[in-house]
């Protein structure tokens, strides 16, 4: 069992926080093998953003560190698509803030289309958990996580004062169809 996960975006979407959450519950929690590698803009906010996930269940698996056959494609901001496109393969899911992408960009994948940003804002209050929505989404994908495990992982690592949003963030994720 192999899963190979990109997600691309701008800094301050928490790209990166959505990369480290997969890898520790992978690691950690689900007792599978993770690689997770990140690239990212000198800027603080709105330079691109990228994170490479694999999730295996032997290191045998897993003989290179950057995704080359996204099983998952996650694009929250539309940093070099033509670029992202030509790594897709006919399997590959595609996930996409349509607040910033159009779905016809990505026509003749499998796409989970939201306007995930929006989402956040509106239903949890913050934009700043719409990565956690994508995570609770994507988490009905992967079948060697559970939601869970992605809790624990998410106690390790967000601050309690904003554990309780995430959580509500990663459930609400977890229920859009």
């Amino acid at each position: 069992m192999k899963y190979e996960i990109l997600v691309v975006g701008r800094g301050g979407q928490g790209v990166l926080l959505l990369g480290r959450l997969l890898g520790l519950a992978t690691s950690k929690y689900a007792g599978l093998y993770s690689i997770v590698t990140e690239s990212y803009a000198a800027e603080t906010r709105g330079g691109e953003s990228r994170s490479d996930i694999i999730i295996a269940s032997s290191m045998e698996e897993v003989p290179y560190v950057k995704v080359l056959n996204p099983d998952i494609a996650v694009f929250m901001f539309p940093y070099k698509i033509e670029y992202y496109k030509s790594l897709l393969r006919e399997h590959t899911i595609v996930v996409i803030d349509e607040e910033y992408i159009s779905p016809n960009t990505f026509q003749g994948y499998k796409l989970i289309t939201h306007r995930f940003s929006e989402i956040a804002e509106k239903t949890l209050g913050t934009r700043r958990v719409a990565n956690i929505l994508i995570l609770g989404r994507i988490l009905r994908e992967i079948n060697a996580l559970n939601i869970e495990q992605v809790k624990k992982a998410l106690e390790d690592i967000i601050p309690q004062n904003w554990l309780q949003l995430n959580f509500k963030a990663l459930e609400e994720g977890y229920k859009l169809p």
